[in-house]
């Protein structure tokens, strides 16, 4: 697994059990070696302006269908929750959310 990747895990859905669905790997977690991971939906209004960022669908992504990465959405997975790959988003893209997650996390 690499940090970058679209993967299919279950997750928990507001006011529903687990669905499975398209997660991205934000980055693997020390100790354990589970992964923080964020959902991402075909609901383009959930988008937050500045936080999430949407995505085009691509064969290099594996998304079949606009979708938006949903920062607000994170969940630690272990590995053996991770139901397949799909993806992967660029790098540069990658690098993008993990400053902007950090930059929300650290500022008051």
């Amino acid at each position: 697994m690499r940090e970058g990747q679209v993967i299919l895990a279950d997750l928990p859905v507001a006011g529903k059990d687990w669905k499975r669905r398209p997660a991205l790997v934000l980055r693997q977690l020390p100790g354990y070696g589970d992964y923080l991971v964020c959902g991402l939906s075909s609901k383009l209004y959930q988008l937050i302006p500045g936080f999430g960022e949407q995505l085009t669908p691509d064969p290099a992504n594996g998304l079949l269908v606009p979708s938006i990465v949903r920062l607000e959405y994170l969940f630690v997975i272990a590995e053996t929750d991770i139901a397949g790959r799909i993806g992967q988003i660029p790098t540069t893209l990658h690098q993008t959310l993990l400053q902007r997650l950090a930059d929300y996390l650290t500022t008051p």
